[in-house]
C-alpha cells in the first residue's frame, strides 16, 4: 500500500537526495533520456521548497520515495517556461503549473498518477489559481531509442480534462544518455480550466 505525502518547506529539504536520484532514475527512460546531476537536482527542487506556492506530493513504499509531482505558480517559474505564454499575450496570474511527474515503472498503473494530478489541482486552488498546465516533450517517432511498446500518455492527460496547446511551445535544455552536451528539446504545453 502507497502512502502519499505533501512536502515543502524543511521536509522537503530533508528529502531533497532521495527526490533527486528518483528523478534521475525515471527521467533516464524515454522519451527524456535525461543523464543526471544530482547536485543539479538538489537546487532545482529547492526552488519548490522556497517558491511562496511550491508544491510537491511524494509516494511512498514504506520509507521509499517512488513517485513524486512538482508544481507552482507559473509567475514564479523560469523565464523560458513563462515565455511561450507571455508572448502569446497571455494572462500567466491565473496558471499553475506543473513542473513534471515522475513514477517508478512497478509502481505505475495503480492510481498514483491520477492521484498526483488531483493533488497538484488542489494546490492551484489553494493559491487561488484557475488554470493548470504542463508541458511534454516532442521526440521524433523514428528516434532510435524510442521502445517500440511505447505508448504516449496524451490520452491518459486528456482524460484529466487537459488538451494539448500546439501554439505554446517552449525548447528546454538537457543532456541525453551518452552525449557531451546538453541540448535544446522541443516541448508542447497542456492546459485545464478547474472547474468553478
Amino acid at each position: 500500500m502507497l502512502r502519499m505525502e505533501d512536502l515543502s518547506g524543511s521536509a522537503l529539504i530533508a528529502r531533497l537526495d532521495d527526490l533527486a536520484r528518483l528523478r534521475i532514475e525515471v527521467f533516464r527512460a524515454w522519451p527524456y533520456l535525461y543523464e543526471g546531476d544530482v547536485e543539479y537536482e538538489r537546487g532545482y527542487l529547492r526552488r519548490y521548497a522556497e517558491a511562496k506556492t511550491g508544491y510537491i506530493a511524494v509516494a511512498y513504499d514504506g520509507d521509499r520515495a517512488v513517485g513524486a509531482a512538482t508544481a507552482l505558480a507559473l509567475e514564479e517559474e523560469a523565464d523560458f517556461v513563462r515565455a511561450p505564454f507571455i508572448e502569446a499575450g497571455m494572462d500567466i496570474a491565473p496558471i499553475y503549473y506543473f513542473g513534471e511527474s515522475v513514477l517508478l515503472p512497478g509502481y505505475r498503473g495503480q492510481g498514483v498518477g491520477v492521484d498526483f494530478f488531483r493533488r497538484r489541482e488542489a494546490a492551484a486552488r489553494r493559491n487561488g489559481k484557475t488554470i493548470c498546465c504542463f508541458c511534454g516533450v516532442q521526440r521524433p517517432a523514428d528516434h532510435p531509442a524510442r521502445p517500440a511498446d511505447y505508448v504516449p500518455l496524451d490520452d491518459f492527460w486528456r482524460k484529466r480534462g487537459y488538451h494539448q496547446r500546439p501554439d505554446l511551445r517552449a525548447g528546454f535544455s538537457w543532456k541525453d544518455i551518452g552525449d557531451d552536451t546538453a541540448t535544446e528539446k522541443p516541448m508542447i504545453y497542456w492546459m485545464r480550466e478547474l472547474p468553478a
